[in-house]
This record gives structure tokens, sequence and C-alpha cells, in this order.
């Protein structure tokens, strides 16, 4: 039984052309015949569809219905196939099929063959390899054909599988729409893409757009009743398109420019299809005839003038391009164009050769084909704008093919950390599209990342520098806060047991100024140098006899303040401590001098002009005594000078 679609296809083409499809279809159903897709209908829908998109949307022949048909029946017997002669089944067709039809095929099977490694996701990359891989232009609409019917069925995919044909959609077959003048296709590729990324948007701005179809009727009303007799006087035939923004056209304006809806002002465009038979210079002559009456009617905008009819852009794409606000203040984008220009517009570069009859001929066929294959082998001079897809956003791959999406800048350890904590924690490096690469490597659309993982590997602060997902963020700083509570306990306990042993007691205050001394932020931290030894505790047990000496210091300064008005005297003081003059400046007597206490020595007798004094005073204030010299006794003239010093 010959499924409905087929034979609406059929239809269009002649006897022959009809029994080389059904031939194809007798063969693809056989070989698809235990094969579902993901709603468990029968697989042979999805050729079925991809058939009907190239007949009745790109406007190809009973040829590339075959090729697809064939394609389809063969491409799971082999995953890739390079050469015509390499498999059973196409040696099979070679008597049954004309060799226009089995390159296309053999294109269509090289290009399912290509690999996310081989794209990167690049749009340029992707074009010169299908330009490689084919030899016949139409492959790369069957292609195109092939996606839409995906997309559009996207919903019956797991969830993991549409991310990953969203995201090949929008890198690489929109672009390439874009380039070949299917503006249709892109802009529901666009759309496609927007109700499944960011479905709420795209359920607001429809809405929208249905309130403003209410006021369109009237607004086209108003906009064109002033001009309608000035074009009937003219002897202008034409009749009118409105045009509304696609959803993700708006969207994107609205994310670029921090827009609410209502401020996007060319929502709304105004169509002028000029009936027109003549040559392509009366063709020029009347478009700019309706602009010039357009703009005498209302106020254009100079700036957003858009002349592709004196010079075409590179996909074929002829139209005036203008705004203009009306008497109301609604801005509204006029576009003016022949009826040709509008099927071309509207069908893309395949629509040269099928308009008006030039379908039947061999040699407008032939002409758009070299016109196709001259595109898709040029460079692109008006490059597709992806900067808004996703925003500030890299989609980047696992290696069995799952989609992760990161933001602008995430390195291998941001990717480790989204497929998992544990695997962000114990990364060591990845291999980057087969080739090794450290943590701190960047990642770009489209790049197959298989992580490496070391179980010795620990997190460090220093990885906070280069990180820029909050999850990697967030999960290292957690980290390293329980490495550091754990290096803490451990630090805190070892001090204790020392302090025990030294029969040393240490309290808040104590602990807090030793803390600040030795510059470390938190007592978490100091526990914690204590714990990896950075900290000796040794060094705790010197502060802590200093702090005692000096306390003992500090309490005889504050007793002889008390009891002295005058500069005390400290001869009776000094005969309790062991005192001598420090051999870095050898003071004698007469020279301006201060008592520094030391650990072991006592005092030390320095010179004001020691090498050591800035450094002692400023490290040590609170262990520097004031020493004057005592004044010479009728003892010490005779000689006895060492034992009459006077301290204060």
């Amino acid at each position: 039984m010959i499924p409905k679609v087929l034979e609406d296809i059929m239809a269009a083409f002649e006897p022959a052309g009809q029994k080389t499809v059904m031939s194809a279809f007798e063969c693809a159903a056989i070989h698809l015949a235990m094969r579902t897709r993901g709603n468990n209908h029968p697989f042979i829908e999805h050729p079925l569809g991809v058939a009907e998109i190239v007949v009745k949307e790109l406007g190809l022949g009973a040829e590339a219905v075959t090729a697809v048909l064939l394609h389809e029946a063969n491409r799971f017997e082999t995953e890739k196939i390079s050469e015509l002669n390499h498999t059973a089944l196409m040696e099979s067709f070679r008597s049954k099929y004309s060799k226009d039809i089995l390159d296309i095929v053999t294109g269509l099977n090289n290009i399912a063959g290509i690999t996310l490694q081989q794209t990167n996701l690049d749009p340029e990359r992707y074009r010169k390899l299908i330009v490689s891989y084919s030899t016949d232009p139409r492959v790369v609409l069957i292609k195109i054909a092939d996606r839409l019917e995906v997309m559009r069925n996207i919903r019956i995919l797991p969830a993991a599988k549409q991310k990953t044909k969203t995201a090949e959609t929008m890198m690489l077959y929109t672009p390439l729409a874009h380039q070949l003048g299917l503006y249709q296709i892109k802009n529901e590729f666009e759309d496609i893409y927007l109700r499944l990324y960011d479905p709420d948007s795209y359920r607001y701005i429809s809405a929208k757009l249905k309130e403003f179809e209410k006021k369109s009727v009237k607004l086209q009303n108003d906009f064109v009743n002033p001009l309608k007799e000035k074009l009937s006087n003219s002897g202008i035939e034409y009749h009118l398109k409105a045009r509304t923004k696609s959803p993700y056209s708006i969207w994107k304006k609205m994310q670029a420019k921090n827009l609410p809806f209502e401020e996007i002002y060319d929502v709304y465009a105004m169509r002028f299809i000029i009936e027109c038979d003549g040559d392509h210079s009366k063709e020029e002559e009347l478009c700019w005839k309706v602009y010039s009456l357009v703009t005498e009617e209302y106020v254009p905008d100079t700036s957003r003038l858009r002349d592709w009819i004196s010079k075409p852009k590179e996909n074929g794409y002829e139209s005036l391009h203008t705004t203009v606000q009306t008497k109301d203040g609604y801005f509204v984008e006029v576009q003016i164009r022949t009826q040709r220009m509008d099927f071309i517009a509207e069908q893309g570069h395949a629509a040269h050769w099928s308009y008006k009859g030039v379908k039947s001929s061999r040699e407008g066929f032939t002409q758009w084909l070299n016109n196709l294959r001259n595109l898709m082998q040029s460079s692109e001079k008006e490059k597709y704008e992806q900067s808004s897809l996703m925003l500030d956003e890299i989609l980047v791959f696992t290696p069995t093919g799952d989609l992760r999406q990161l933001r602008s800048g995430a390195t291998v350890l941001d990717f480790a950390f989204e497929i998992h904590s544990n695997l962000g924690l114990k990364c060591s490096g990845a291999r980057v599209n087969g080739k090794i690469a450290s943590i701190r490597e960047k990642l770009h659309s489209g790049d197959v990342v298989d992580i490496i993982s070391n179980k010795n590997q620990k997190p460090n602060a220093d990885w906070l520098n280069f990180v820029v997902s909050s999850k990697a963020k967030s999960k290292i700083k957690q980290k390293l806060k329980e490495e550091e509570n754990k290096r803490a306990a451990i630090g805190k306990e070892l001090l204790d047991r020392r302090l025990k042993n030294w029969k040393l007691a240490m309290s808040d205050e104590q602990l807090a100024n030793l803390v600040k001394t030795l510059k470390f932020k938190t007592i978490n931290e100091f526990f914690g140098a204590i714990g990896e030894g950075s900290v000796d505790p040794a060094a705790v047990k010197e502060f802590l006899t200093q702090d005692k000496v000096s306390q003992q210091a500090a309490e005889g300064r504050q007793e002889h303040a008390q009891t002295q008005q005058k500069k005390p005297k400290l001869d009776a003081r000094l005969k309790d401590f062991d005192y001598k003059t420090a051999k870095c400046c050898n003071p004698t007597y007469g020279d301006e001098v201060f008592g520094f206490l030391t650990i072991r020595d006592g005092i030390k007798i320095h010179k004001q002009s020691c090498p050591n004094a800035a450094r002692l005073k400023e490290n040590f204030p609170y262990r520097i005594l004031e020493i004057e010299w005592k004044k010479p006794t009728e003892n010490a003239e005779k000689g006895d000078t060492h034992k009459g010093r006077k301290s204060k």
C-alpha cells in the first residue's frame, strides 16, 4: 500500500519519475521494515517527511526524492561509505538508477559519516566538508530538509539527544540555510531552538504576536489607504503581504538591547509585491517608484535603507527595505520587490530554476546547479550572526555525545565539575578533541572533552583564579574549607599536646595576638599551618615565653612609675638581671643606649645608632628598655666604671 504522502509527492512527477521513486520506496521499505522512531512509529516516516519537504518546500524533483529514499535504505547497513563501489548495496543500485542519483546518494552517505570532531560545530568547516564530500549541490539542500524534518519532530527524541540536535542545528544548519537564502527554514530552526531553550520567552513572545495580529489588519489598511490612489495613478499593480518578525528574532533583539517587547519597532513589516513580467531594469524602476511614493507619504529612516536590487545578496536575494514612521507613531518596516524576487526570497536559491516554468528546462536546471555550486564553494561575505546564540555560552560534548552548556571562557576544570563534583575535585587534565590539555585550557563550542582524573589530585586556591562557573567555584571553596578544617584539627591537637608537655598555657587573648603577629587571617588558618608543618610549635613556645618576660618587664615599669615621680633609678633591679653589651655595636660609656630584653641572655645594651636598633624597636617594642649611664662616682673615676651604670 502506497502511503498518502508518497502519492501526493509523486503526483508532481512524470510517469518515468514516478516509477523511479516507487522503486526506491520499495527498497527503503524493505531495509527499514524493522526500524522505528522515538515515538515507536515506523522509521519510513522520516525519509517520506524529508521527501515531502524536498519537493514542496525546496522545489526539487524525482531524482532528489529517489536519492533520499536510497540513502535511508542503506545508511544503517554501512555507517560510512567513502567510495561508490565499497558496498554491495550501492553496487546493486548501479543497474537501476542514474549516475546523478547515485552521486547524490554517495554525497548524503559521506556527509552522514561526518564526525563531531571534524565539524567542531564550526559552520565554515562544515560547509567545506559538504563541498568536499559531494559532487552534486542538491546534497546540501537535502541535508537541510533532513534536519528540518528532525527538528519538527524533535520532541520524540530523548532529552539529551534533543539538546545535541538543537545545538548542531543552530551552529551548522541555521547558518547554512541563511547563506543559501532559505530564510523561512532558517527562521523555523531558530524558533524551534527558542521553544526548547527558553520556553517561557517563546510563549510570552508568541502571545504578544497573537495580540499584535489582531491590530495588524487595521494597521495595514491605515497604512496603505493613503497610497492606493497614488499607486493606481502610476499604473502599478501590486498586492500586499504583512510579515511579523519571528519569535527568535524578537527574543534575540530583546536580549541584545535589553528592551521589552513593546520597544521592538520592526516587529511588523509591510511587503509590496509588484506584478511585473518585464526585464530587470523595468523591475528596478517600479520598485524605486513605489519607494518614492511610500517615502512621500511617510517619514523614512534613511539609515535603515537597504538596496539589494541594484546589488543583490550573494545568495540571490533582491529587495528594497526601509523603515518609516506612520502618523500614529508606529514604526513599520517596508519591503518592496517584484513577484519574481518574492518567490526567490521565499524559496531560496533553489527557486531560481523553478520559477515560472524554468523548472522543466534542463538548461535552467543546469544553470541553477552551477549557481548553487559556486555559492557553496565561495567564502561567506555576509556572516550569519551567532553572537546571541545562548548569549554568553558555549556547547561542549562528552565522548559519548552528551551535550553540556557552559559559560563562555569555561575551562576543562569547569567542564569536569559540570559532569560531576567528584570528577572536578580529582581532575588533572583532559583530552580535548583527542589532544592532551591542562585543567586551565579554555573550551570552545563543539569541543569533545574526555576528563582525566587522578585519585591523588587535590584542589588548591589557585583553581579559583581560572574557573568561571559558579558550581566549580562553590565546590572548590567548599572542599578547601573542609581541608582547612581537617588541618586545623590536627594542628590544634598537636599544639595542645606540646603545650601540655611544656607545662605552658595559652589564653584566648594570647592566641589572638599570636595569630595577628604571624599575619594569619583566621585562627583556623593558624592551626592549619601548624597541622601542615609550615609553623613550628616551638615558635609558639618562644612567643609565650617572650610574652611572659615582657609582661614582667611591663609590670616592673608600672610599679616604678607608681613609686617614683622622677626618672627611676634601676640599679637595684639591674642586679636581678644579667646584662651584657651587644657585640653588634659594642656600646661604651657615654654612648646613647637602650636595653633589649632577650630570652636567654637577659638584658643586652645596644647603641641607639646600632644597625639592628630600628628592626628591634619595630618588631619587639614590648621588649625595649630605656637605659642611661650612671654618673661616674669616685670609685668609677679610679677605674671601676663597669659597676657604675644606671638604669631607667
